[in-house]
């Protein structure tokens, strides 16, 4: 099917070159208007089978997909892991299942953190009107009244949306290791309120409105009629040929869509502010602790920068994982690095053991293996870690000493450089 299709894209194009060899008219025009849709031509492409319609499921179920009882996406039939290359030679197609899958695991989880936790879902803007986008977070019922403690949970960059580390992970391996909630379930065991931040979710999408160009009226030029004829003409089979070549190479041409951000929240940095100033700044807790991951580390770091004082106040102690933060890129101050050298823990991809000592040439805070040389895992292999460092800065702030798991003999080497 593939090769008659390339035929006849081709077939007209031979021919015009064979007439344009026996000095054919309008050679020039029709030399410019085959050069046109020759580089619109992948031959790679041509080559591909059909492409199936991007129709897919809108449930687990409808995938043929289920959790098992150890949090693993297993097959209902054969108990296999997802397969990503469902369709060989189909790489576009297979991308939005996997794309489709991860909408529905997003859901999912939000279903898990309401359902599994506990926890609430909190509209933002708080103040927003009915017609204006919105977004979301999640918080425990004493998230704001919790008298000791309240951990706040900022995952990366991308595709992810709260409640989750990695989504490659939640589909590959399990939801332990690639959800919040093993967090959550701890922290509200150990006596923690909870927030669950949403920093990704900062627009939403609606479909542009088709806009219906008007044919273009005559010019009013004094070009003779037979050339015009000639050019319309060469123009309109080469349109038509550009759109049998397109309909074929693209045949699902995806909605435009554009994006109206979320007032005050329309970046990740945006976001850790807002919800600081209108929950976490508010909250009765008297030990807050940050657990960030990736680019987290950076939402934290800005957040720092832009409410230095209140951070200081409030915050007790800062578990990084794989944070891709630069004190020197977002120009903290001598002041927040000293903080960060106190108060904060970055646990790193590394092949080291867990919170072995890792160098680091930036003065912010020390860098500890996470026990992985993995990105995406460290929040999860460092996670019994975390909640020993939070301990100890607690007792620490109570006593008013530093915890351990800061390294003094680390922090040393900063001072000494």
């Amino acid at each position: 099917m593939s090769i008659s299709l390339s035929s006849l894209i081709f077939l007209p194009i031979w021919i015009n070159m064979a007439q344009m060899q026996q000095g054919g008219s309008n050679e020039t025009e029709q030399t410019a208007a085959l050069k046109d849709l020759l580089s619109r031509i992948d031959l790679d492409e041509l080559m591909k089978k059909d492409e199936p319609p991007f129709d897919f499921p809108d449930t687990l179920e409808g995938f043929e997909y289920a959790f098992n009882e150890k949090g693993q996406l297993r097959h209902i039939k054969t108990g296999e892991p997802f397969v990503f290359n469902y369709r060989e030679d189909l790489h576009r197609w297979n991308q939005k299942r996997y794309e489709a899958l991860g909408e529905i695991i997003t859901r999912y989880v939000y279903e898990l953190l309401e359902s599994d936790c506990n926890l609430k879902k909190i509209s933002i803007p708080v103040d927003a009107t009915e017609s204006e986008p919105k977004s979301f977070i999640f918080m425990s019922e004493d998230a704001l009244t919790n008298p000791q403690k309240l951990m706040v949970l900022i995952h990366g960059s991308g595709v992810v949306r709260a409640g989750q580390w990695a989504r490659r992970l939640i589909i590959n391996e399990d939801l332990d290791s690639g959800t919040q909630i093993p967090f959550i379930k701890r922290a509200m065991d150990e006596g923690y309120g909870v927030i669950v931040l949403n920093p990704n979710e900062n627009y939403i999408e609606v479909e542009k409105q088709k806009m219906h160009k008007q044919s273009s009226s005559s010019d009013g030029t004094d070009e003779p009629a037979g050339k015009r004829e000639r050019r319309d003409k060469v123009s309109k089979e080469t349109k038509k040929r550009r759109d049998f070549y397109e309909k074929y190479r693209n045949p699902q041409k995806e909605k435009e869509m554009m994006q109206l951000f979320i007032r005050e929240n329309g970046s990740p940095e945006e976001h850790a502010v807002y919800v600081w100033d209108h929950f976490i700044a508010q909250a009765s807790a008297e030990n807050v602790f940050f657990v960030a991951h990736s680019y987290g580390g950076l939402a934290f770091v800005e957040l720092m920068i832009q409410r230095e004082a209140d951070v200081k106040s409030k915050v007790t102690a800062v578990a990084l994982t794989d944070s891709v933060h630069n004190v020197w890129h977002q120009e903290a101050g001598k002041t927040i690095r000293e903080w960060m050298r106190e108060n904060c823990c970055n646990w790193v991809s590394s092949s080291e053991p867990l919170d072995t000592s890792v160098e680091s040439m930036l003065p912010d805070c020390p860098r500890v293996s996470a026990g992985t040389d993995r990105h995406e895992l460290t929040s999860w292999k460092s996670f019994p870690s975390i909640f020993k460092f939070f301990a100890e800065a607690s007792e620490a702030k109570s006593s008013s000493q530093k915890p351990a798991l800061t390294r003094r003999s680390h922090r040393i080497k900063h001072e000494e450089l």
